[in-house]
């Protein structure tokens, strides 16, 4: 008798995002079919108006939590998964939408004046990525991600693996791509603080990075700031652009 293989049941979630990161998914067709060959694709928000199902093994989450809804969703996503995984910048830092969550309140009442609908306090948080609210398991860094490292991270999570989670800063990645720096030129970068894995692809194409990755946990923000006041930046405009990826980080840095 045939042995019966035991296929992997993913969902893929969708919270507050542009869903940049889903469809970049798409974008590897030439491998799409062998990836969806591998799994049962139980569900996926993007492109099916169904309910998620009540089982499933992977979690593939975009996007920032926002609401109360979004946060219950995720907690249910973990009790049932075995893995979960996130995708980009805003599950991964809370992004875009997390640069609201400082002063949270007043923002609220920006936009609503002094009587806040009750139904917005009943629904409406401040945004957080998602490791705020769960525990998450692997992550795919950058926004948008891309495509070929969410197969490397979808397989390590089904088949698992020991591959070094590098850590380093993406300067050193940048300089062996023999790329000269955009400090010497007094134009912000923040790739001396941003995790490394990209290859430093901006900056192949002679753009500064905008940190995208997320902080590196051996970045020296000191130093960093110490580098662009010496360089005519200002430690003031890296602060700022670091706000953009990174409010879950910095927060606790």
């Amino acid at each position: 008798m045939a042995e019966t293989r035991n296929i992997p049941r993913v969902v893929v979630v969708g919270l507050a995002s542009c869903f940049g990161c889903q469809i970049n998914i798409t974008n590897i067709e030439a491998h799409l079919m062998e990836v969806l060959g591998q799994i049962d694709m139980r569900y996926w928000q993007l492109t099916s108006s169904d309910s998620m199902p009540e089982e499933f093994d992977v979690a593939v989450v975009e996007g920032a939590a926002t609401t109360e809804e979004a946060m219950q969703t995720l907690r249910r996503v973990r009790e049932r998964a075995s893995a979960v995984i996130t995708i980009g910048a805003c599950a991964a830092t809370a992004g875009i939408p997390g640069m609201a969550a400082p002063d949270w309140e007043p923002r609220v009442a920006d936009v609503y004046g002094a009587q806040v609908p009750a139904i917005v306090g009943d629904i409406a948080c401040a945004p957080r990525a998602v490791s705020e609210v769960i525990e998450v398991d692997y992550a795919v860094p950058c926004c948008p991600i891309d495509p070929h490292d969410f197969v490397r991270v979808l397989q390590k999570a089904l088949y698992g693996g020991n591959e070094y989670d590098r850590t380093s800063t993406m300067c050193g990645e940048c300089k062996r791509n023999e790329r000269g720096c955009f400090y010497g030129r007094q134009t912000l970068c923040l790739g001396m603080v941003t995790k490394q894995g990209c290859g430093a692809r901006c900056p192949n194409l002679g753009r500064p990075c905008n940190g995208c990755a997320g902080l590196s946990p051996d970045a020296n923000l000191a130093a960093a700031r110490i580098v662009a006041e010496r360089s005519g930046v200002g430690a003031q405009r890296l602060d700022e652009a670091l706000e953009m990826f990174n409010q879950e980080s910095l927060r606790s840095a």
